[in-house]
């Protein structure tokens, strides 16, 4: 069994939030842990913006409670009726991520059947507490870097292996492949882009995030894998080309890695596309979709190639000016 970091988190700040209450003498000092406990969040972005609800929800909740239960009364119904009012107040306001917060300090005042400064001041200090702890444990949150970097290294392994069975595929028509890889491919793309979104809150003053733009390239170019997979099916057992193309697509499946080799492989691609136009022209309707399928999977590979360029700096050109310095 896996302890997550939220779960040491609670375990650290609840005793610690109870601690402080009782240090400082506060009525109800066990709410203090209980408001730290529904302030432990997943990113500091999350985090902030919880605690700046939470309290808000808080001092509302507070201002209604005197309003209610000091001039109205304590009993049941009065308790009901606050809470019919307060909580579309806080949908208005969009705190309802207070509710649960606000409503520990107001039942706090509802038991203690009065109210004068002291208590609310008590009342107060635990919303500093509970809350404060709370905001400062997710002032750490642990990279997610490595994770990040499996993810990347998992994704690239399945994009090998579709490109390696489109191979396989055009150069013999191999149909023992059973996809299942697409499938895994889509999974990564969604936990990569959830643990990016996560990091990105994590990192509130950092404008690029080097993974999203990865995982967004990696995205397109899946799409395009996707449309190029009905095209191969169509293409003829014996067509001069075909050959040349299940070849080049082994080489991109070999290829599949973090640098960018892009423009090495649009080279190799314009030579196969020039040999694709010398080809006889064709003279049936089946020869002529043929024609018109190659074509298109050819645009798609080069689709897919400029994907990459675009993603990042030719390493090949990099290398190249090293040398030349």
């Amino acid at each position: 069994m896996k302890i997550g970091y939220r779960t040491i988190k609670t375990a650290i700040g609840t005793p610690i939030a109870i601690w402080l209450a009782q240090l400082l003498g506060v009525t109800n000092f066990v709410s203090a842990g209980i408001l730290t406990i529904l302030c432990i969040q997943p990113s500091r972005k999350k985090s902030f913006l919880s605690a700046w609800n939470r309290f808000l929800a808080c001092i509302i909740a507070s201002i209604f409670s005197i309003v209610f239960f000091h001039f109205i009364g304590y009993n049941p119904i009065i308790l009901g009726l606050l809470l019919v009012i307060f909580i579309p107040v806080t949908v208005l306001l969009k705190i309802t991520q207070g509710i649960a917060t606000s409503s520990v300090i107001i039942l706090n005042l509802y038991g203690a059947g009065y109210l004068d400064v002291k208590f609310l001041m008590d009342q107060f200090l635990l919303i500093i507490i509970g809350i404060g702890t709370g905001l400062l444990l997710n002032l750490y949150m642990p990279s997610l870097d490595r994770k990040l970097k499996e993810k990347q290294e998992e994704l690239e392994k399945n994009f090998q292996v579709v490109l390696y069975e489109i191979a396989l595929y055009v150069r013999n028509k191999n149909i023992d492949w059973d996809g299942k890889e697409i499938t895994r491919i889509q999974k990564i793309l969604e936990e990569a882009n959830d643990l990016v979104e996560r990091d990105k809150e994590n990192h509130l003053l950092r404008d690029k995030h080097i993974y999203r733009d990865y995982f967004k390239m990696r995205e397109r170019q899946f799409e395009l894998l996707q449309r190029m997979l009905p095209l191969v099916t169509k293409l003829p057992e014996k067509y001069t080309i075909s050959e040349k193309i299940a070849s080049f697509f082994e080489e991109l499946s070999n290829a599949v890695h973090p640098e960018n080799t892009a423009i090495i492989r649009l080279e190799k691609l314009e030579k196969l596309r020039e040999e694709f136009d010398q080809e006889d022209l064709p003279c049936t309707k089946a020869e002529f979709e043929t024609r018109a399928n190659l074509f298109r999977l050819l645009h798609d590979i080069e689709e897919y190639l400029i994907l990459k360029l675009k993603y990042k700096e030719s390493d090949v050109k990099r290398k190249a000016k090293q040398v030349e310095i």
